[in-house]
């Protein structure tokens, strides 16, 4: 575990600045998001793909991030990448908090939270291979595959299916994907069944993302997998005009990203299937859950 710098003492101004760079949704989310690959850090390619964030705006704020020395960029080659600035955030919650290291009943923590590196890419013989389950397997769970394939780093296998599959995934999600720079042109829609034959492979862990495929009963899957539940709601059921169906399938995508970059920063492979559970159960629990995700995690 790489070890942080001693952070430095603000000023009143500083804190001001700091604070008044993460009072914005998507810089916060950003900075979040870096926090999870301290100290190595994203190209900003991969930023405004995990996030769904144009180029144009991600450029803005990560300039304003880096202004207040949230952040700091570095040339890798032909990326530029960016990485979060931990004293500095450290700096700011201890001006925050200095109040009651000095003058409340009960001392403060010295500790710091620590954040794990981004990992590098692995050509595991042994991946974990993870199935992500919805009903119909045309929006929730093709995200997911795809998210958790490129952000598993050859660490996690991805597949996807459904209880009662739709004949093809919804346009919109695929689209998205798209225009996050996936390789869509191999998704399709399949039912579980394909998972249950001779040739299936051995499954390690089964997550559902809808509550629906949750209450079914689900199949003895090959290997006998951990499974968790990650209810989020359809954005195949958005109504209204173009843009709201479009959002709804925007926040889908970001849920299940914070979602992902959580369980692909942990040490699975150290990990026992009994202490893995309630992990995976407490990323259930993230922004975007549904109620019986919220109960069943709790």
């Amino acid at each position: 575990m790489t070890k942080k710098p001693e952070a430095s003492k603000l000023e009143s101004s500083d804190a001001v600045a700091l604070l008044g760079a993460l009072a914005q949704p998507t810089r916060l989310e950003i900075f979040r998001l870096l926090m999870r690959y301290w100290p190595h850090g994203l190209p900003a390619g991969d930023i405004g793909r995990l996030l769904a964030v144009a180029h144009n705006t991600l450029s803005s704020h990560l300039g304003a991030l880096e202004q207040v020395g949230l952040l700091a960029s570095r040339r890798e080659g032909r990326h530029i990448i960016f990485a979060a600035q931990a004293p500095r955030a450290d700096a700011l919650l201890a001006f925050l908090s200095d109040a009651c290291c000095t003058e409340g009943a009960v001392p403060c923590t010295s500790e710091t939270a620590a954040f794990p590196a981004r990992r590098e890419y692995v050509a595991s013989d042994h991946p974990l291979r993870v199935l992500v389950v919805c009903t119909g397997n045309s929006a929730r769970s093709i995200m997911a595959e795809a998210v958790l394939n490129r952000e598993g780093l050859g660490r996690i296998q991805a597949f996807s299916a459904g209880s009662r599959p739709q004949e093809a995934p919804h346009p919109l999600a695929l689209s998205l994907l798209d225009d996050l720079g996936y390789d869509v042109s191999g998704m399709h829609s399949k039912s579980w069944d394909e998972f249950l034959g001779p040739d299936a492979p051995e499954l390690d862990l089964v997550v559902t993302v809808c509550d629906d495929a949750a209450e079914a009963a689900c199949p003895a899957f090959p290997g006998v997998p951990l499974r968790v539940h990650w209810g989020l709601d359809d954005p195949a059921g958005a109504t209204g005009p173009a843009a709201a169906k479009h959002a709804a399938f925007l926040q889908s995508y970001r849920d299940l990203t914070a979602r992902v970059t959580a369980f692909v920063n942990l040490p699975f492979e150290q990990m026992s299937l009994a202490e893995l559970q309630p992990v995976l159960a407490a990323i259930g629990r993230m922004d975007g859950a549904t109620e019986k995700s919220l109960a069943q995690a709790a």
